[in-house]
């Protein structure tokens, strides 16, 4: 087994007034040799939006975008004419492919939005581009773990990207354990937490803590505390 530890106080770290990110990975100014990706997963950024502020409309061609609001509502445009308000506990996917410039703006003109934006290397390029968004019965999840987007030749409810990875949300109680079994034998995993503090396979990650684990095929959880975290599956090579 191979880990690699990323403690949220080395994380890099931008603000520019409206936007206040911290990047697991490097990203836009922030470089680090050592961390540009975890196999396919290229960018971990947690992001809080000011109110009614945001992205214009910017490019991306060729990657796997996944957002995940945490907290307010963001909205989002793009170049073939779509627009959406995608709430907490709705996940937005997007296959860039081709390319697709889109937007996206904290809804809200009175409150921050916070969320994660996962960006992960796809299977194919030159895709057409594509996206969806589906709400999730969040609430229900207790020590468990729900599997939000993966690859299409799984069956099941979740959205569906262009790599052989699998993303899924764990809630977990104090003291409550679980484990966690990769679809893909050949996979390494990356766990992100958004806060709590859980021990997985003897290290303890806390909140925004990443951790990423190698050589495996089966994971095991225990929460030192009420916990909520994102398991990113992904291919290595």
């Amino acid at each position: 087994m191979k880990t690699t530890l990323h403690k949220a106080n080395t994380r890099g770290h931008a603000n520019h007034g409206w936007l206040d990110s911290y990047f697991t990975f490097s990203f836009s100014e922030y470089y680090h040799p050592e961390r540009i990706h975890f196999g396919k997963l290229r960018v971990i950024n947690d992001d809080t939006i000011a109110p009614s502020m945001g992205f214009g409309l910017h490019p991306h061609e060729n990657m796997e975008i996944i957002s995940i609001p945490l907290e307010g509502a963001l909205k989002h445009t793009d170049n073939t004419g779509n627009e959406e308000i995608i709430k907490k506990d709705e996940i937005q996917v997007m296959t860039a492919g081709t390319g697709i410039w889109h937007s996206e703006y904290n809804a809200s003109d009175k409150e921050d939005a916070k969320l994660l934006q996962i960006w992960i290397f796809p299977e194919k390029n030159g895709l057409k581009p594509y996206y969806e968004t589906k709400a999730f019965d969040f609430d229900n999840i207790k020590n468990s773990v729900l599997l939000l987007a993966g690859h299409p030749s799984i069956p099941g409810e979740h959205l569906k990207i262009n790599q052989q990875a699998f993303i899924s949300y764990g809630k977990l109680d104090s003291g409550q354990k679980l484990s966690y079994t990769f679809y893909n034998k050949n996979n390494g995993i990356y766990i992100f937490v958004i806060f709590g503090s859980v021990d997985i396979q003897g290290t303890i990650i806390g909140k925004r803590d990443g951790l990423g684990i190698e050589n495996v095929n089966q994971i095991a959880f225990e929460s030192k505390e009420d916990s909520k975290f994102v398991l990113f599956e992904v291919p290595m090579n």
